[in-house]
């Protein structure tokens, strides 16, 4: 074992190996970065300039992509309240408030360290308890993903506390929307109206960066010609160091990028779902709570923490049993296969020293994400100092351009704008639009996963108390929805006693 490790670090020092981590690595933060250019676009359009490659700077090259990606979508989800990728959705909740505080440095100086605590804890998981963590994923049924989602939608009432009912409204109104295109098991079309383009069902980027990026457009145009001070994040404050900040959250860092980890693990899941769940684990088990949603760093940590979790953890499933974990690593095994390697047990035994390479690289790859990460935040942070009246149109054309390149297609363009209104009226009223984002997102794997589960059952409801994982799943769901009923009562009470 010890010769293998040292033939793999070997391995990565190479000269080509380090040159395409960093160049991977730095068009990862690009297509992160840019609204509607994710990860997963990131990967696939670069795969072809993998053919020529050896397999492992092919494969080094893609993960520099991919976890950089994952992290970049934090920066314009922090600058300009607009997620560059859907798992740096939760991320929005506090870091945009954290950014009109005058605070976006250190925003971003939390998101890179949690992203790299995240993607680091993922890469030791896959190295030494990859096994072991596979074959429990493998226990993920219908039932289980169903519980999993039901889960990840309680977090509703975390996002909806001003007003609970009109938060549960705009949940089941995602919902619903997420169920617009053909039916996952019969295939029949639903909601379409005899729109071809709606038969495809409403993609979640153009929605993202709709409900986000052009609501707040929307409303920055209204006093776009007042002059003001613009500059609320000068660089040149002094801000708070990596070391202070992960001792003040490194809780937070770690159970977030546990959460990631497991999340990743299971296959078909993702970062979106890790990183709303481990930001509503971080507010449950918060004694701040009322900082939640208005500017806590705690927020940002679990969010970025949770979502670059789940990148060394997609691979375990990947590499170990030749499944996918998420879009990415889909694309991650048609590289593999390129290279005519077939993933799954035999990938060991036929090439250790490869994949022991490209498991202590994934360390590495994070690690060169947090130098490059360190120095492209003085950057991003300056991004608050453009006045707003240039920075408006260049982020109108930013979403058009990332909306537009979903599928090439005008809909998607159309399907944002129509979204931006929703975005920027809604609020208006007292509906609150994250809600609506979780119902988007987790609405068709709740959907398909309970169909799947009431046909393996003919009918059955008790197959969610039969499997203990969905028991557990559907308890702390139960929990989740009770805690916000019940506290009151409990806080009466204690004040009754003394």
């Amino acid at each position: 074992m010890g010769e293998i490790l040292v033939n793999s670090l070997m391995g990565i020092f190479q000269f080509n190996n380090l040159i395409f981590m960093i160049l991977g690595v730095f068009l990862g933060f690009i297509f992160g970065s840019l609204p509607g250019l994710t990860a997963t676009m990131g990967v696939a359009l670069l795969l072809p300039i993998t053919f020529g490659m050896e397999p492992t700077t092919a494969i080094l090259f893609l993960l520099g992509v991919y976890c950089a990606g994952t992290y970049g979508g934090s920066a314009s989800a922090i600058l300009i309240n607009t997620p560059g990728t859907p798992a740096s959705a939760a991320t929005v909740l506090d870091g945009y408030a954290l950014a009109e505080k005058g605070e976006a440095a250190v925003a971003l100086r939390m998101a890179l360290l949690a992203s790299v605590g995240g993607g680091i804890f993922s890469a030791l998981a896959l190295l030494f308890i990859a096994p072991q963590l596979s074959k429990f994923a493998l226990n993920f049924g219908p039932p289980e993903f169903f519980a999993l989602a039901l889960f990840g939608l309680t977090m509703i009432l975390s996002v909806s506390s001003n007003n609970l009912r009109k938060g549960i409204i705009m949940g089941i109104s995602g919902v619903f929307i997420s169920t617009i295109g053909l039916d996952p098991i019969s295939g029949l079309p639903r909601f379409s109206f005899d729109n071809t383009n709606l038969t495809g069902g409403i993609d979640l980027i153009p929605a993202l960066i709709g409900l986000f990026a052009i609501s707040e457009i929307i409303k920055k145009s209204q006093t776009a010609h007042l002059t003001e001070d613009n500059d609320i994040s000068n660089i040149n404050k002094v801000v708070a160091s990596f070391k202070s900040l992960f001792n003040k959250y490194k809780k937070t860092i770690l159970k977030s990028s546990a959460i990631g980890t497991f999340i990743g693990a299971i296959p078909g899941t993702g970062p979106a779902i890790a990183s709303f769940i481990s930001y509503n684990e971080a507010r449950r088990s918060s004694k701040n709570k009322e900082e939640f949603g208005k500017g806590s760093l705690d927020g940002v940590a679990a969010s970025e923490a949770g979502n670059n979790g789940v990148t060394g953890a997609t691979l375990i499933p990947l590499l170990t049993l030749g499944i996918p974990g998420d879009t990415v690593t889909a694309v991650l095994l048609g590289a593999l296969m390129l290279q005519g390697l077939a993933p799954g047990p035999q990938l060991f035994v036929n090439y250790t020293d490869m994949i022991y390479t490209i498991m202590l690289g994934l360390i590495f790859v994070n690690i060169i994400m947090w130098i490059q990460g360190s120095f492209l935040t003085k950057y991003f942070a300056k991004i608050k100092s453009v006045p707003i009246n240039v920075l408006l149109p260049i982020l109108l054309v930013l979403c058009f351009i990332g909306s537009f390149a979903v599928n090439n297609t005008t809909f998607d363009v159309r399907v944002m704008l129509v979204f931006g209104l929703i975005g920027y009226i809604m609020p208006k009223f007292g509906f609150p639009v994250t809600p609506m984002l979780l119902g988007i997102v987790l609405g068709p794997i709740a959907e398909t996963s309970f169909r799947q589960s009431m046909a393996i059952s003919d009918g059955s409801w008790l197959i969610f108390v039969t499997n203990p994982i969905a028991l557990v799943f559907i308890l702390l769901a139960t929990l989740s929805i009770l805690i916000p009923f019940i506290k009151p009562y409990v806080v009466k009470f204690k004040k009754s006693l003394s």
